[in-house]
């Protein structure tokens, strides 16, 4: 039985953290961040990833734009304008741990392993 309508997932994790630049190790933390997207999505739920939509914005911005602000960084706080919950996965990340501190402040659930999600 349905516990829950399907909800708008953030999925929170470290993507530079602990990586000192290093393309391969950032792939490695996407990837990581991108194994939790199914697990959610056979739970009824809609997956995303600041990254997923930061990156493409990235490679759209002149040099300029880019370094006004933390594309990474304001692009996850105004997806969770529109997250119903984060999923923050385990390691230090000072943007998941913002990621989790705005959804409390706005009030949406945080989660910290997948086995705490409802069915949707």
């Amino acid at each position: 039985m349905n516990t829950t309508a399907p909800l708008l997932v953030l999925i929170a994790g470290p993507y530079r953290s602990g990586t000192d630049g290093d393309p391969a190790a950032i792939a490695r933390n996407l990837e990581r961040l991108e194994e939790a997207a199914a697990p959610l999505h056979r739970l009824g739920h809609v997956p995303m990833i600041g990254e997923w939509v930061a990156l493409p914005t990235l490679r759209g911005l002149t040099d300029a734009e880019a370094a006004e602000s933390d594309v990474m960084y304001d692009t996850a706080a105004r997806l969770l304008q529109h997250c119903d919950a984060v999923l923050r996965l385990p390691g230090e990340s000072a943007g998941a741990d913002t990621d989790v501190r705005i959804a409390r402040e706005r009030g949406i659930p945080v989660y910290f392993s997948i086995e705490e999600v409802p069915a949707a």
